[in-house]
């Protein structure tokens, strides 16, 4: 059986944005290698869109970016969206009953399926769904923006704490 985790980089005082900040050369190899691992990638309409940015080769890339793009790639992708008519290469649509999908996934597959997108994280969570919450915390602080947590969450319990890159820390947790 597959675990549900939800894992995102977050500011200190909890908003997530792509833009805002990227990771250092040793957490994107970390991603990397987390991706490559994965047994697939759940993700809301407006985080697969971002994440599509993967989709195709661009020359200004370097050689880790080619790797990033190869193992996402690589992974089937499960997107939820009522607006969406079609997804591209190596996703799935999914537009009516997310928990059966989901519990489906989780029942199928084995090792982790990443969830992306903080409603979307929100919604599963609401159906008890996700498994493991990870926050890669770095040291910025945005004032405003898109909080990592979209709602109020069951009580969790931090289950490790890593020292993933010079300045961020990974902080794990799991329902109380």
């Amino acid at each position: 059986m597959a675990k549900l985790v939800y894992a995102l980089n977050q500011s200190l005082d909890g908003y997530v944005d792509h833009d805002a900040f990227a990771p250092d050369p040793a957490l994107f190899r970390h991603f990397i290698d987390d991706v490559r691992g994965l047994a697939g990638i759940v993700y809301g309409r407006r985080m697969y869109e971002v994440m599509r940015y993967w989709d195709e080769d661009r020359p200004e890339w370097d050689a880790a970016e080619h790797d990033y793009a190869a193992a996402w790639r690589s992974q089937p992708k499960w997107v939820v969206s009522r607006s969406l008519k079609s997804v591209g290469p190596n996703a799935t649509l999914i537009e009516d009953n997310i928990e059966t999908a989901i519990r489906e996934l989780k029942a199928r597959l084995n090792g982790e399926i990443e969830v992306a997108g903080p409603e979307l994280a929100q919604s599963l969570t609401d159906l008890g769904l996700v498994d493991e919450y990870r926050l890669y915390l770095h040291p910025v602080v945005l004032g405003c923006g898109k909080p990592y947590f979209a709602g109020p969450r069951p009580p969790l319990r931090l289950v490790a704490s890593d020292r993933m890159a010079e300045d961020v820390i990974r902080l794990t947790y799991v329902p109380a």
